[in-house]
């Protein structure tokens, strides 16, 4: 490598390390850190603000000024400053003002106190506070000076309000402090007041035991009142309880007795049922011993009779065959053999009532049929012959059991044949 090119490239590497060494002393100049208490105004190209923050500037063609943003505290003071009236007053107070931190504010206070120092711009918002407080001293008596504090802060800050407005500034807070006058002016104000107070006080300290005394007995009658209310409502409360204890007694009495009666309910539905049981026993028992066995005994006289009956019906329906073949064979002499039947009875009625009557013999004589006193012979004998009657028997054996007179003889005899015309 030839010399040249060595030369060339100690220069280049000295050259970069001054750069170097330029950028890094002047880096504090490039990049610009601001607290939150300050502004930087950057100008050159334009204005530009930073106010608690991070900014960077062009070397050699920017400019970097700070402006302090904290609290000023001025002391204001105006000596022999009249007041509306005439009287001189001097007046103490204490302003805390500081540099707006905001557009447009800002950009007049750039304009105003750029590059200007603290106590300079302390001064002039000092004098500006002056002024304003001895022009609203004018429009004040000094009685609204000295009561009313409050009221003459309020009007001093709204007097300089529009000129630190154009000085870019914020009054933060001002207070009065003092207020007095060399004439004793106020003295004597303070010392007519304060007989006022006085008497005031004393007016107020009457008035304050009066009251006190009304209180104390408005105290003792509500005090006797709430004993009173107290003692009612404690005799209220004994009364209902008295009554609660007497409806409870009257509930439980009532619960008692229906109880009671609930319970003679159940043993009487009990004992129905013990009766009724006793029933169904004695129901069972006469079932035993009475019912069944008269029911045996009616089966077993009912077995008896129809065993009894039953030769009575078989010779009842013998009898009936029998009279149905007699019907059959006599045709229709069988109403005749009915009664011939049902003569037996008859005769021994009337024999009964003939019984002392003679009869020689018995006649029978044609009537309104002369085939009826053969008809009746045949009859007499075919009922000795069938049932064993003998009529003739019978009316003598009736005749022969109460005798009278001798007995007749009774005889049938047929009646005479008819004679022919």
């Amino acid at each position: 490598m030839s010399d040249l090119a060595l030369t060339l490239i100690q220069g280049g590497l000295i050259l970069f390390a001054v750069l170097a060494l330029l950028i890094f002393v002047n880096i504090r100049n490039i990049i610009i850190l601001v607290p939150p208490n300050e502004v930087a105004i950057i100008s050159g190209r334009g204005v530009r603000f930073i106010r608690g923050g991070l900014g960077l500037r062009v070397p050699f063609f920017e400019r970097v000024d700070r402006m302090d943003l904290t609290n000023m505290v001025i002391d204001v003071s105006a000596t022999g400053a009249y007041s509306k009236g005439g009287v001189p007053l001097t007046v103490q107070g204490v302003a805390n003002v500081k540099i707006a931190g905001h557009a447009p504010l800002l950009n007049n206070a750039a304009e105003r106190f750029l590059g200007k120092a603290r106590p300079e711009i302390i001064q002039i918002i000092k004098d500006n506070l002056e002024g304003a407080l001895r022009g609203v001293l004018a429009t004040m008596t000094p009685e609204e000076v000295n009561e009313d504090k409050l009221l003459f802060a309020e009007r001093l800050v709204h007097e300089v309000e529009e000129d630190m407005t154009r000085l870019g500034l914020v009054v933060d807070t001002l207070k009065i402090q003092n207020v007095h006058d060399d004439a004793g002016y106020l003295d004597s104000i303070g010392r007519g007041k304060n007989a006022q107070l006085i008497s005031r006080a004393r007016i107020a300290e009457a008035r304050a035991k009066a009251e006190a005394v009304v209180r104390s007995a408005e105290n003792r009658e509500r005090e006797v009142r709430a004993q009173v209310e107290s003692r009612t409502a404690i005799a209220k409360a004994e009364a209902a309880k008295k009554l609660v204890d007497i409806r409870s007694r009257e509930h439980a009495l009532v619960a008692e007795e229906l109880a009671q009666v609930a319970a003679q309910v159940a043993q009487s539905k009990a004992e129905v049922k013990v009766q009724e049981a006793r029933i169904e026993q004695v129901r069972g028992r006469l079932q035993a011993d009475v019912v069944k066995p008269a029911i045996a005994q009616m089966e077993a006289a009912e077995a008896e009779a129809k065993a009894l009956v039953a030769p009575i019906i078989e010779d009842g329906k013998a009898r009936a065959d029998a009279l149905s073949k007699i019907a059959d064979n006599w045709g229709p002499n069988a109403r005749d053999v009915l009664v011939l039947q049902k003569l037996e009875p008859i005769i021994t009625a009337v024999v009964d009532t003939i019984s002392n009557t003679h009869i020689d013999r018995i006649t029978m004589v044609d009537g309104s049929s002369p085939a009826l006193p053969p008809k009746a012979l045949s009859m007499v004998e075919q009922l000795n012959s069938l049932f064993g009657v003998d009529v003739v028997e019978m009316v003598k054996a009736k005749l022969a059991e109460k005798p009278a007179s001798p007995g007749p003889v009774i005889s049938f005899e047929p009646p005479p044949p008819p004679q022919s015309k």
